[in-house]
């Protein structure tokens, strides 16, 4: 009498764990973008908020000339850019921010405008 074997054969355990294998590259390689994702929010947040500051800097110190001026506005470990802008359009002036990374270069990470009134604003050469 033969007794059958019960049980996987080794080819079913060897392909059971190359599935296995290939959801697990899946899983870790969605992982990773998702804490790449996570990182550069972090950074547009930080340049965001990096711009704020400079729209209130320029409103409490009055407003330059018209132009365009880039300056440093490094937020921690960020090594930011902000370039402003100033532009008259008819009575009112257009102020434009946008906060660049320093290092990576590429687009800006935050952008922010706004339109004030120039009798709000005092203009200084």
């Amino acid at each position: 009498m033969h007794r059958q074997a019960s049980g996987f054969t080794l080819i079913e355990v060897l392909v059971a764990l190359a599935i296995v294998a290939v959801a697990m590259s899946a899983a870790v390689r969605a992982a990773g973008q998702m804490t790449q994702a996570d990182g550069l929010l972090r950074d547009r947040s930080i340049a965001l908020l990096a711009a704020q500051g400079r729209m209130a800097e320029l409103r409490l110190e009055g407003l330059p000339g018209n132009g365009r001026k880039v300056l440093e506005c490094d937020q921690g470990r960020l090594r930011l850019s902000c370039e402003q802008r100033v532009t008259p359009v008819g009575d009112l002036l257009q102020l434009s921010i946008r906060v660049h990374d320093r290092e990576r270069g590429g687009p800006p990470l935050a952008r922010l405008e706004t339109l004030v009134a120039r009798d709000r604003l005092q203009v200084t050469p």
